[in-house]
This record gives structure tokens, C-alpha cells and sequence, in this order.
């Protein structure tokens, strides 16, 4: 049994992938969610803070599905190569949620959760540290920022993610996960750990 206010959560997401946000009316929300008026607004004081909310809550499914990816048992390649195929996996069998996350969510609105949109993208940059740390300094991957290491992991695939989510393209993105894991293999494992014997990538 679902609640009143995950039904809601529920519909703005149908509703927004429908009709785009601007398109969007509580109204239509409420309908689809079968809430009346006084229900949605004890829950959400308005359109914006129910998108903020199904942001975040969308925002730590994703986090959750890459974080589950990696272990301290990871090499650099396998790890490398397990991440990016976590967000591949995620954004297709996700792809309502990872349309709304990547391609209906906007600056404008979600300025009001800033703060903890901050913090659960902290959460993941520091899970994956866990990981990536010890290879770090064992030489197997290169030195450089979380930031640096996240866009040329997921960066690339979300152009093909970002094609397949808006419709321009409809090739399958996972299609392109073993050219993705190599060309993001060269930019981030230490030239020496790449030919490493007995990982797999």
C-alpha cells in the first residue's frame, strides 16, 4: 500500500514527464494521484516543492544504484567499468525517474534545495572516495579531483544518455558501455595498472 503523499510523488512524475513542469498543474496532479485539493497542500505548498522533493528522492535512487557498484574489492578497471555501467543500467530501466533528473529538472526550481541536493551529491562523491582513495595511492588510478573523476566517468555516456532520454536517438546508450569503459579507463587508471594481469574491465 502506497501513501497519500507517495501517490503524489507518484503522479507529479507521470504528470511531468507528460506535460513538461511549466505544463504541469496540481490540478492535473491531484487527478492523476486521486488526492483532493487539502491533501496536496498538506504535503506540498506548491507544484515547486513537490518537484524539489521528487528531485531529491529521485536524485538518491540514482546515488544509491552507482554508490551499490563498487566495493573496496574493485580494481581500478573493474571499478571504472562497474560504474559506468550502473549509471547506464539505472538510466534505462529508470527512464521516466532519469528524464526527470537529466533532461525536465531546471536550475530555476530546484534552487530552494540547493543546499541539499549538495549534500547527497557529497554523500556519493565520498562513498565512491572510500573506493577510489586506496587506488590512489597505490598508483592504480591518476590523482585528481572528485569532479574531475565523475565527468570523465559519467560525463561521455550522458550524452548518449541524454540523446536516448529525449527521444533523438534510439539506440539502447548500454549499447556503447565497452567503448565508454575503455576511453574512460585511459583517462583515469595510471598507464601502468591498465595492462594490469588478472582484472577485468
Amino acid at each position: 500500500m502506497t501513501t497519500a503523499r507517495e501517490d503524489l510523488l507518484a503522479a507529479g512524475l507521470a504528470v511531468f514527464d507528460r506535460d513538461g513542469f511549466e505544463g504541469a498543474t496540481v490540478a492535473s496532479i491531484r487527478t492523476r494521484a486521486r488526492a483532493s485539493n487539502g491533501s496536496f497542500f498538506h504535503f506540498f505548498g506548491s507544484k515547486k516543492e513537490l518537484a524539489g522533493t521528487l528531485f531529491l528522492e529521485i536524485l538518491a535512487r540514482y546515488h544509491a544504484a552507482v554508490i551499490a557498484a563498487v566495493d573496496e574489492s574493485c580494481g581500478a578497471r573493474e571499478g571504472v567499468a562497474r560504474l559506468i555501467r550502473a549509471h547506464l543500467e539505472w538510466v534505462v530501466s529508470s527512464r521516466r525517474e532519469a528524464r526527470y533528473l537529466f533532461e525536465i529538472s531546471r536550475s530555476e526550481w530546484t534552487e530552494e534545495i540547493r543546499g541539499a541536493q549538495r549534500a547527497q551529491n557529497s554523500r556519493l562523491a565520498e562513498a565512491v572516495q572510500r573506493w577510489r582513495a586506496p587506488l590512489v595511492e597505490r598508483g592504480e588510478l591518476l590523482p585528481m579531483t572528485s569532479s574531475v573523476f565523475f565527468s570523465q566517468i559519467i560525463g561521455p555516456a550522458q550524452i548518449f544518455c541524454r540523446a536516448w532520454l529525449s527521444g533523438r536517438d534510439r539506440a539502447d546508450p548500454r549499447e556503447q558501455a565497452d567503448i565508454l569503459i575503455a576511453c574512460a579507463i585511459r583517462a583515469v587508471v595510471a598507464p601502468d595498472a591498465i595492462h594490469k594481469p588478472g582484472e577485468t574491465a
